[in-house]
């Protein structure tokens, strides 16, 4: 169990690079800006890729009625999710170091890995949700009142994964750093389970 225990630590470890990395990287490219600009989706807030980015977004997004981007203390998710991550991130880096000291049922790692799939899954319907909403709850006293062909009002709710043609302007979503580094952290932790129940089964025979 000691190579096994010891992937479940390094795993589990792996998900605090989400409080210096970001997890999600936004970015709009348009011919007035050449560069691009964007943002990038931390747990605890949203950061500007550029100093004033966030700043052009929220003048961009004025003219046709989208909220402000918003605060950290205007999202309990802010708040919420550096502490699920945290806890999380500690209890897989305590299982691993009893996995090292008394040997306990790889089953908890495999518990560990489904309960953090479960939230990863739980934590991207609520980013989509929050897009939706952003995107599409229009202030109806916007400057510009765009429709599609049969008069309804456009969304610009940006993709979840991937591209999209949004007006002029061309949405890249995709993960940052952090999620990378939580996704290979938690292929770690299936490898520590399937290492670990193979040495089970090699010490039942």
């Amino acid at each position: 169990m000691k190579s096994a225990s010891t992937l479940m630590i390094i795993g589990s470890a792996l998900l605090l690079g989400l409080f210096i990395f970001p997890l999600w990287s936004i970015t709009l490219e348009a011919p007035q800006y050449p560069s691009g600009i964007g943002m990038n989706i931390h747990l605890d807030g949203l950061v500007g890729k550029e100093k004033h980015d966030l700043q052009n977004i929220d003048g961009l997004n004025h003219y046709i009625g989208m909220s402000k981007l918003p605060k950290p203390n205007e999202m309990w998710e802010f708040s919420v999710f550096p502490m699920v991550v945290g806890g999380m991130a500690l209890f897989g880096i305590l299982l691993g170091f009893l996995g090292l000291l008394k040997g306990i049922s790889p089953k908890w790692f495999l518990g560990w890995l489904i309960l953090m799939v479960i939230l990863g899954v739980l934590g991207m319907y609520d980013f989509n949700a929050w897009m939706v909403d952003y995107g599409t709850n229009l202030d109806p006293k916007a400057i510009m009142k765009m429709t599609d062909a049969n008069g309804n009002p456009l969304s610009y709710k940006p993709p979840l994964f991937g591209t999209r043609h949004i007006l002029n302007f061309v949405a890249h979503s995709y993960p940052h750093t952090g999620a990378y580094m939580m996704g290979f952290g938690m292929f770690l932790t299936f490898i520590a389970y399937w290492l670990g129940n193979k040495k089970m089964k090699t010490i039942e025979a």
